[in-house]
């Protein structure tokens, strides 16, 4: 007798489409990130200095560790504002991206246009263009060269905005609060120029809705309110945890500590102390998504 030919399950085909999608970015991982990786350990744990032909590594231990907390002036405070500035500027992303993409998700004229001009700060954001625009305002003097601030600073007409932070302090909103709300309007342009990508990703999210949950809302008599609560932010929290993976990701690599731990490795030629500061950010980064995700995906409800 023949033997039947065993059927993979629905879940396991799934799953090979996943593997085959990811395949390539798995590939590059192993080939240079995890070489990298293994580098910026060794780096860390070793005294580097130049030699013949690259480089010469003895083993020193935990010593740059130490020195990074205990003694650099500069680490422990700019590791502090990474991490400040990450927890401001995530949730405030997250809901603007999730909020411009359900109404870019909405039918009006002109809607393309409008998406590109939202996706148009990652792709000016490029080193290439930043460059570019950089070298032409150096060239150029006073025009459309000159900054935000003289134009606000030659304007007539101002807003006392401490006249309203007093008001909302007498009236008793928690001083945390306030600061968090300043804090957010004066990031609202670095909040729109990094929202790019997740709004692409919302957008996706939100058209993969079914229509038959919003009528059979709408049926039952549901406001919209309702709607959001009950159906969109359900069935878009698996995206949710997407975009926060990459927002993290994005706002550390951008962050002054990143930037500290470049300096240390390409000005400074302080390959270990500057490895162990990329090291421990990394670790950082780690635990924040780890916690975040763990947090989150008990929540999370995934919809097949």
């Amino acid at each position: 007798m023949k033997k039947k030919k065993r059927r993979l399950s629905l879940a396991q085909k799934r799953a090979i489409t996943g593997f085959v999608f990811i395949s390539p970015w798995l590939i590059g991982f192993l080939i240079y990130y995890v070489r990298s990786i293994y580098m910026t350990v060794q780096f860390s744990l070793s005294e580097v200095s130049p030699a013949v032909g690259g480089y010469e590594a003895k083993f020193v231990g935990l010593k740059n560790l130490k020195y990074i907390f205990l003694e650099h002036p500069q680490f422990n405070q700019q590791l502090v504002i990474s991490m400040r500035d990450v927890f401001i500027d995530v949730p405030l992303i997250i809901i603007f991206s999730l909020l411009m993409a359900m109404l870019l998700n909405q039918k009006f004229v002109g809607r393309t246009i409008v998406r590109a001009v939202f996706f148009l700060p990652v792709i000016m954001g490029s080193a290439a263009i930043t460059t570019a625009i950089d070298n032409a305002r150096s060239a150029m003097v006073g025009g459309v060269s000159s900054t935000a601030a003289d134009i606000v600073d030659a304007s007539s007409s101002s807003v006392n905005v401490d006249y309203y932070l007093a008001l909302f302090k007498d009236i008793g909103l928690p001083s945390g609060i306030l600061d968090y709300v300043v804090g957010a309007v004066e990031r609202l342009s670095d909040v729109v120029s990094l929202s790019g990508v997740q709004i692409v990703i919302f957008i996706a999210a939100l058209q993969s809705i079914s229509g038959s949950l919003y009528e059979v809302a709408k049926i039952e008599g549901a406001t919209g309110y309702e709607t959001f609560w009950k159906v969109t932010f359900p069935m878009v929290m698996p995206h949710i945890i997407t975009c926060l993976v990459y927002t993290v990701v994005d706002s550390f690599a951008n962050s002054e500590v990143v930037s500290l731990s470049y300096d240390e490795i390409f000005s400074n030629n302080h390959y270990d102390y500057g490895s162990a500061m990329s090291l421990v950010s990394t670790i950082v980064v780690c635990a924040v998504l780890f916690a975040v995700v763990a947090v989150i995906q008990k929540r999370t409800f995934y919809y097949n």
